[in-house]
C-alpha cells in the first residue's frame, strides 16, 4: 500500500477526530442536563423560523477545555519547568 501524502493523512483523521467529538457532545448532553440551556445561550423563535446561539455554553466549554488542555501540557513538559 503505497504511503498517504501529509495533507490526506491530516483530513483522514481531522474527520476521525470531528467524529469522535461529535460523539463525545451527544454523550455529554445527556449526562449534562444543563448544556445547551445554560444562561446566556441565546434562542429567537418565529414562525417558520428558530435561531440558536449557545454563547453560554461556548463560553463554559473554552474555560473547561483551556483549563484541561493546561493541565496536560504541564504535565507533558515536566510540570511547567
Amino acid at each position: 500500500m503505497p504511503e498517504l501524502h501529509p495533507i490526506a493523512r491530516l483530513l483522514i483523521f481531522g474527520g476521525i477526530g470531528l467524529v469522535v467529538l461529535g460523539i463525545l457532545v451527544q454523550v455529554a448532553v445527556g449526562l449534562l442536563p444543563g448544556i445547551g440551556r445554560l444562561p446566556g445561550d441565546i434562542v429567537i423563535e418565529r414562525e417558520n423560523f428558530k435561531l440558536y446561539i449557545p454563547l453560554g455554553t461556548m463560553i463554559l466549554l473554552s474555560v473547561v477545555l483551556s483549563i484541561a488542555l493546561n493541565l496536560i501540557a504541564r504535565l507533558f513538559n515536566g510540570g511547567g519547568r
